[in-house]
């Protein structure tokens, strides 16, 4: 997403975003030092694999292929986070100021994180990325010139 002005986007149409993502400007002299990644075929396989055990989870549930489709019943059974997770999801929901909206969503997130790392639960590295993934929902964003 181009750079987002705050003044200029209601909280209420943020809060249906999924995914905020910071990404910040690399100085040129560190670009020419920069090792090759992971390949886009590693990448690929990796997706499709995640693809695949969403389809496969939601075969019983007509019209739903992918995590963002779940239900928040679905929610429950799917990406139920432990309590250590639960623990760590209230204290970002309490010091964030998050919705109910973006709880539901960083879930979904969680367990499509999960998904492309082979994980049949939602482990709490997977809960925290998602939380990681709400950089809009910051308090601070708008100091800090994002």
């Amino acid at each position: 997403m181009a750079e987002i002005n705050k003044r200029k986007v209601a909280p209420k149409i943020l809060d249906r975003i999924d995914i905020h993502c910071e990404v910040p400007v690399v100085p040129f002299k560190d670009l020419s030092q920069m090792s090759a990644g992971e390949p886009s075929s590693a990448i690929r396989e990796r997706v499709l694999k995640a693809r695949q055990m969403q389809e496969e989870r939601f075969k019983p549930y007509k019209g739903i292929y992918a995590n963002a489709q779940m239900s928040e019943r679905m929610l429950h059974q799917f990406a139920e986070p432990d309590a250590a997770s639960l623990d760590m999801l209230r204290t970002a929901m309490e010091h964030l100021k998050l919705s109910a909206r973006a709880y539901s969503r960083i879930l979904k997130v969680a367990r499509t994180i999960a998904d492309l790392a082979g994980s049949e639960k939602v482990q709490s590295q997977h809960i925290a990325e998602a939380i990681g993934y709400r950089n809009l929902d910051r308090g601070d964003w708008a100091e800090r010139g994002v």
